[in-house]
């Protein structure tokens, strides 16, 4: 029997943004991509590695859109919020299925729905082998899912914040419309800032980077690449703070 691999990290938060979990559909949840990332997650703990998610929600509902047709922005980024517990509640299900304790907690109080957002909590919970799941971005309008993903990672003293894409890392322009576009290994958070890479929103760069959080962007299409992840692999792109 070959020898199990240790893990790298011991403690991530993983992004997910909610397009990603419409799969081939237009619009929704596609139950296929649930099921396939639970199976994944079950991976990582199966080798020691504490996970907390951080969901989007524009699979649901893109207040961006509505905003610049008139619709109030606080209102808008109000329903965004609520989009990403509607993914939490339905992520938290396929981990259930798959034998996962998981617990969601919302930025915003939901009362029996789902716990309010508390650090100690959430810490406590990652490190008796539960799943959470953190809701509702920051709480806050204005403020995007990356950034939550980058605070949330850095509250709970996370080794790494892995941001789940349909490209497998970052390139020097868009790969599906720049054949020419080159792909970076590693980068440092300068070089994206001086770049305008758009990995992520700014305000997520500058957190991250003022709290050398390393972020880790990678094709969530491949299967076992989170696996591959935590045992040393180096698929997609490192970024890191200047040394």
């Amino acid at each position: 029997m070959a020898e199990q691999k240790s893990a790298k990290y011991k403690r991530i938060l993983l992004k997910l943004s909610g397009e990603a979990l419409m799969g081939e559909m237009d619009f929704g949840i596609d139950p296929k991509v649930l099921d396939r990332m639970a199976l994944e997650i079950a991976q990582l703990r199966g080798i020691g590695v504490q996970v907390g998610l951080v969901i989007g929600g524009g699979n649901l509902f893109r207040g961006k859109a509505l905003s610049e047709a008139g619709l109030d922005r606080v209102a808008g980024d109000h329903m965004g919020m609520l989009a990403t517990v509607m993914n939490a509640l339905a992520m938290r299900d396929a981990l259930e299925r798959a034998s996962m304790p998981t617990r969601v907690m919302s930025a915003i109080p939901m009362s029996g729905v789902v716990d309010h957002y508390d650090r100690r909590s959430a810490i406590r919970a990652l490190d008796s082998g539960d799943v959470v799941i953190f809701s509702a971005g920051t709480g806050n309008p204005f403020f995007t899912t990356d950034s939550a993903a980058c605070l949330r990672g850095i509250e709970i003293n996370a080794d790494l914040v892995l941001k789940a894409t349909n490209v497998d890392g970052v390139y020097t322009a868009d790969p599906k419309k720049d054949p020419t576009a080159e792909k970076y290994d590693r980068l440092t958070y300068e070089e994206v800032l001086e770049k305008q890479l758009g990995v992520m929103d700014l305000t997520a760069i500058v957190l991250a980077q003022d709290h050398k959080m390393p972020l880790r962007v990678y094709d969530m299409n491949e299967s076992g690449v989170l696996a591959r992840l935590m045992t040393g692999g180096s698929d997609g792109t490192l970024i890191v703070s200047e040394e």
